[in-house]
């Protein structure tokens, strides 16, 4: 499975955890995971693709749905931008790994929007809202009565 173009056709996935859209971690094992993918049979290939999708240019790793570590592909970054007032500040930080000189990882949030590209933020003002939720999952988009 192309795990790139999977992302560009959802938009985004969760990296591992359930939730309302596909996994990665899932996606990549073929079946539901019971437990921590590490566990899996297929957990450094799991590892692999994951590591491999957050060193994308494309891609950026939020904490979008439900607070669990999101990819989402730069196609849908516009739809963030136009959006942002709907969203919570930590749901649209960048996590950034790096490796601290003990070997130890660590987790840095980059603030919204300093990692939005400028031709992102450019093409963000030609989207009305509708337009911009239309790119995004169901399990985001508010709720109408």
């Amino acid at each position: 499975m192309d795990m790139m173009a999977t992302l560009v056709e959802h938009g985004m996935l969760l990296e591992s955890a359930k939730g309302p859209i596909p996994n990665v971690a899932t996606l990549v094992a073929g079946e539901p995971i019971r437990g921590s993918w590490w566990g899996h049979p297929k957990g450094h290939e799991i590892y692999g693709v994951i590591n491999d999708l957050g060193d994308s240019p494309d891609v950026v790793r939020l904490r979008l749905v439900n607070g669990k570590i999101t990819v989402v592909h730069r196609r849908v970054w516009p739809a963030l931008v136009q959006l942002v007032e709907h969203f919570k500040p930590a749901q649209l930080a960048a996590l950034r790994e790096e490796h601290t000189p003990s070997g130890a990882h660590r987790v840095i949030d980059v603030a919204f929007p300093d990692w939005v590209p400028q031709d992102v933020a450019q093409s963000a003002t030609g989207l009305t809202d509708d337009e911009a939720w239309s790119m995004l999952p169901e399990c985001l988009r508010p709720r109408r009565n």
